[in-house]
């Protein structure tokens, strides 16, 4: 179909670049520094690898990779095999340098990994592990909106057009019994695409009447005034929705499945050590989002955003099922056979090494 043919153009035309041309392009940049540091003298290189390439978001909801990465986790699994970094801004471009091969694993939300998968036809990568739960909310101005029944007819604005936020409002807006066109955002509410970075700045102009957003974009929200009017959280059962799923080029983890190991074990030794020390970690992660961005979140907006996530190694394979037909619902996306979207054999047996208990595919898991 014309997007799987502009996905292939598109990575055909990136698979030359190397991970430290990703800003230049706009595909990502590089983390302000590496691990070379922390690697112990005499460290055995796994798999004869000179580096494994991590890609994630500066985002709370990555909060899984912010720490790892500034504590160090990454590369003490890694051994003498280096932990490099490249933070991205949207799923799409994290999905392209994956294909490219410009990165090996990726800190990713649900809806760019169902588009990845389902557009390449299933081949070019599988989601091996969880990260994070939750985070996510409606934050509307309290004067031009007081009820949920008051989101009708107003500007919402979500991250991109197909992102998880994206399909999660048009689905619930549907649940409410209103029509909205997926692809120009128009109808009973109008949706607004509009980049993290800026829809702060659109909420304060006037130009939209709330967000559906993750945070710490919700809290920036909240600063502004913004009133929380739904937590997606309050959506599912038991309060569960994967937020930010592992994932892993297919051939990089057929080659090299004893690297993917290494990080999933640094991955579920973060979320352990973030979930015994949650203020230390938001702390940590905190130092992260400042080193790759430059700027720290303040405390009324790093506090309540934390708070709201969870950070779990379990996927949440049922609920990314139910987002991908949620998306199908939308118009979003074709009807997909996720089957095969998920190798969990790794996750599961760090898991059984760690005396915790297995986690589930969903019947969605690679032969």
């Amino acid at each position: 179909m014309p997007a799987t043919n502009a996905l292939r153009r598109t990575v055909a035309a990136i698979a030359v670049l190397p991970l430290l041309a990703l800003a230049a392009c706009g595909y990502g940049s590089q983390a302000k520094d590496d691990d070379t540091a922390r690697i112990a003298a005499g460290a055995k290189k796994i798999d004869g690898l000179g580096s494994v390439r991590i890609g994630y978001f500066g985002n709370l909801t990555h909060g899984t990779a912010l720490v790892g990465n500034q504590k160090g986790f990454f590369q003490k699994e890694l051994g003498g095999t280096r932990a490099d970094y490249a933070v991205f801004n949207a799923g799409p471009s994290e999905i392209e340098a994956l294909n490219a091969g410009s990165i090996d694993i990726g800190f990713i939300g649900p809806s760019p990994a169902i588009n990845g998968y389902t557009r390449s036809d299933g081949k070019n990568l599988r989601i091996v592990g969880g990260s994070a739960s939750g985070g996510v909310k409606l934050v509307v101005n309290p004067d031009r909106v007081k009820s949920l029944e008051d989101v009708e007819g107003k500007r919402i604005a979500t991250p991109q057009h197909g992102n998880t936020q994206d399909v999660a409002f048009l689905n619930w807006a549907a649940g409410q019994g209103w029509k909205v066109d997926a692809q120009s955002g128009k109808g009973d509410v109008t949706v607004v695409r509009s980049d993290n970075k800026v829809t702060p700045d659109a909420y304060r102009a006037g130009s939209v009447d709330g967000a559906w957003v993750p945070e710490p974009t919700a809290s920036k929200l909240v600063a502004e005034g913004g009133k929380v009017l739904l937590d997606e959280a309050s959506l599912w059962p038991d309060g569960k929705f994967v937020i930010t799923n592992i994932i892993v080029r297919q051939a990089f983890l057929e080659k090299h499945p004893k690297a993917v190991e290494a990080v999933l074990r640094a991955s579920v030794e973060t979320n352990k050590w973030i979930n015994a020390n949650p203020e230390e970690a938001r702390a940590v992660a905190n130092e992260r989002l400042e080193a790759d961005s430059g700027k720290a979140l303040p405390a009324e907006v790093l506090d309540p955003a934390w708070k709201s996530i969870r950070f779990t190694d379990d996927p949440l394979a049922a609920t990314l099922d139910a987002q991908a037909q949620h998306a199908v619902k939308a118009g979003l996306l074709e009807q997909a056979d996720l089957k095969g979207i998920y190798d969990l054999t790794l996750l599961n047996k760090v898991l059984e090494a760690e005396g915790a208990p297995a986690v589930d595919d969903a019947g969605l898991g690679a032969e």
